[in-house]
C-alpha cells in the first residue's frame, strides 16, 4: 500500500506526464491510475467491496455512484470520478451525486477527476452551490492536498473528524458574511459607527463613517484541519498535517471579500423576500407545476439525524405511517417522535417548508421545499 504522500506524488507526475503528451485517458484508466492509489493510501481496502464498492447502487434501479466507502457495511463517502480533464464545473456531476448521497443518507460526497478533489456535505441545509466543504488541486498544493485527503482515511471517517471541522467551516463562513456586510461599500452599517461612536466620542460620527470608507478591512479564519494521519502514513506527512492549529503558522489575512461565498441560511436577515403569490403556492401546486413527484422522499435532518417521510399525490406528507395536511405536521411529528408529546409548543413549531428536502424534478438537486416553491413562484 503506497504511503499518502508517495501516492499523491505519484499522482501528480502522472498528470503532468498525460497533459504534456496531450493524453486523454479516460475515466477507466484515471480511476485505476489516479483515483484508486489515494483511496488506498487512505486506509481503505481496495479488494473488499464491504468497504469499498464500486458501481454501488442502493437500490437495483438507482444509477450507480463509481465508489461507495464503507463502515460496518454502512456507506459513508461517495466518490463520484470522471476522466482526467473533465469539467468538473459542470452542476451535473455535483447535483447528480449529491443528489444520490441525500436520498441514501450519506452525508459526504467527492468529486475528482484525479487532478482535482471536491468535498461536499450532502446534508448541508444551504443550496448546492454552497454545499461544497474545501476543494483542492494535487499538483497547485501539495500540502493542502494532503489535509483535505486526510479527512477522508478510513480512521478519520470513522471518527466523524470531517464532521466536527464541517461545523467551525459552517459558522466561520456565516460570521465572515455578516463581518464583510458591516464594513462593505461606501456606506458602512449604521451599527457599527453607532459601535464605534460610542467608544470614540471624540470623533464625530461623520469622521468616524468616513474612516470606516477608508478602510481596508480583512478577517482571517484559519482552516486547519488538525487531523490525525493513519497510523501506516504518519512518518511520511509533512507535519502540519497532523499537528494541533495551535503549533502551526496563522496563513496571511483573506480579503474580506473573498474568504467565503455567502451562504443562504434559515436565520439569514437578508433571506429572499417572500412574495404573497410564492407564500400562496402549495404542495399540491408545486406537484402540479412538475417540480415534484408523488412519491418522492422528503429529508430532514434534526439533532443530527436524518428522517424521511413520503410526499402524497394530494400533497400532504407521510412520516411513520401517519398522514399530515403540511409539511410543518410532519416536522413536528419529527420532534414529538424524538422529544414525546409533552415538548413545549414553541420547541415543537416547525417550518416545514424549510425543515423538509427534496429533490426538484426539473433540476436534479435536493433542496428544501421553500426553494423549490421560490423557483416556481419565479418561473426558474
Amino acid at each position: 500500500m503506497f504511503e499518502l504522500e508517495d501516492a499523491v506524488k505519484q499522482c501528480v507526475e502522472r498528470v503532468a506526464r498525460f497533459r504534456r503528451q496531450h493524453q486523454r485517458i479516460g475515466e477507466q484508466n484515471t480511476k485505476a491510475g489516479l483515483i484508486e492509489p489515494i483511496i488506498g493510501a487512505l486506509g481503505w481496502d481496495l479488494f473488499d467491496p464491504d468497504e469499498v464498492h464500486r458501481e454501488y447502487r442502493r437500490r437495483g434501479v438507482d444509477n450507480p455512484v463509481d465508489y461507495a466507502l464503507l463502515l460496518l457495511r454502512t456507506p459513508r463517502l461517495f466518490i463520484e470520478a470522471k476522466g482526467l480533464g473533465e469539467n468538473l464545473d459542470d452542476p451535473r456531476w455535483a447535483n447528480q451525486t449529491i443528489g444520490y448521497a441525500t436520498m441514501a443518507g450519506v452525508e459526504w460526497v467527492a468529486l475528482t477527476d484525479g487532478a482535482e478533489w471536491r468535498v461536499y456535505n450532502a446534508h448541508a441545509p444551504v443550496p448546492i452551490e454552497h454545499k461544497l466543504f474545501r476543494a483542492v488541486r494535487l499538483e497547485d498544493d501539495v500540502d493542502a492536498a494532503l489535509e483535505l485527503l486526510c479527512l477522508l482515511s478510513k480512521q478519520n471517517m470513522g471518527d466523524n473528524r470531517i464532521e466536527d471541522l464541517w461545523k467551525g467551516f459552517f459558522v466561520d463562513r456565516q460570521v465572515h458574511t455578516e463581518l464583510t456586510d458591516l464594513f462593505a461599500g461606501s456606506d458602512p452599517a449604521s451599527e457599527l459607527v453607532d459601535l464605534l461612536d460610542s467608544r470614540m466620542p471624540r470623533l464625530s460620527r461623520e469622521e468616524i463613517r468616513q474612516s470606516l470608507i477608508r478602510a481596508r478591512a480583512t478577517f482571517d479564519f484559519p482552516m486547519s484541519a488538525a487531523v490525525a494521519a493513519p497510523p501506516a502514513q504518519r512518518q511520511s506527512l509533512p507535519p502540519q498535517a497532523y499537528e494541533p492549529p495551535t503549533q502551526r503558522a496563522a496563513p496571511e489575512p483573506v480579503p474580506v471579500a473573498s474568504a467565503y461565498p455567502s451562504p443562504v441560511t434559515r436565520s439569514s436577515k437578508r433571506a429572499p423576500h417572500v412574495t404573497p403569490d410564492e407564500r400562496r403556492l402549495k404542495l399540491v401546486d408545486l406537484l402540479a407545476a412538475g417540480r415534484l413527484r408523488p412519491g418522492t422522499t422528503l429529508f430532514g435532518r434534526y439533532l443530527g439525524q436524518q428522517h424521511t417521510a413520503e410526499l402524497l399525490a394530494d400533497g400532504r406528507v407521510r412520516y411513520r405511517g401517519e398522514v399530515h395536511n403540511s409539511p410543518s405536521s410532519a416536522g413536528e411529528a419529527v420532534k414529538i417522535a424524538i422529544h414525546g408529546r409533552d415538548i413545549t409548543d414553541s420547541r415543537k413549531a416547525t417550518d416545514g417548508l424549510d425543515f423538509w428536502q427534496a429533490q426538484d424534478a426539473v433540476t436534479g438537486d435536493v433542496v428544501t421545499l421553500k426553494e423549490i416553491r421560490r423557483r416556481v413562484a419565479s418561473g426558474r
